[in-house]
């Protein structure tokens, strides 16, 4: 018989795998409502870390205070990812990110569902300082915010939807 049924060898590249991050990644849902992005990161993610900060805007002043704060002491040089399903303001988010940047946050990536062009340019604005840049991934930008502060169209109140109090 001539010939063989062996395919074309194929040229030897070295070894293949992944490299993990050192030290890990840290995933941040901002209590409530970014919870509900937690199970989805952490599957893209499955080494990584999970800390938690607790933020809650005033409806009158739009203004966002910390009530609660799960995060490592030292987070220098850490990748973090921080999630929150809507970007209305801005406010909640840029608080968060310099809570992480003051910790020694380096490389930060804002994972939003939803995003208004005003929290986008006020995230942009407040956050200019901040080196390297902020990413921010959002699966839409809606039209804008309403005079309470909520995006329109929007959904909602992420959080209510997500724990059923709608």
């Amino acid at each position: 018989m001539c010939g063989s049924s062996r395919s074309p060898s194929r040229p030897r590249s070295g070894p293949t795998g992944i490299k993990l991050a050192n030290p890990k990644p840290l995933i941040v849902p901002i209590l409530r409502a970014g919870l509900g992005m937690l199970e989805g990161m952490v599957r893209l993610l499955p080494s990584a870390e999970v800390g938690l900060l607790g933020m809650q805007r005033n409806e009158e002043t739009l203004v966002a205070t910390t009530y609660a704060n799960r995060l490592p002491e030292d987070l220098t040089d850490r990748q973090v990812f921080v999630l929150d399903p809507m970007l209305a303001t801005g406010g909640s988010m840029v608080d968060a990110i310099r809570f992480l940047v003051d910790r020694g946050a380096r490389d930060i990536t804002a994972v939003t569902l939803l995003a208004a062009p005003e929290g986008i340019a006020y995230m942009q604005e407040a956050l200019a300082d901040v080196q390297p840049a902020v990413t921010l991934v959002t699966g839409a930008i809606d039209e804008r915010l309403n005079e309470h502060g909520y995006i329109v169209p929007g959904l909602g109140d992420a959080g209510d939807r997500l724990y059923g109090v709608v």
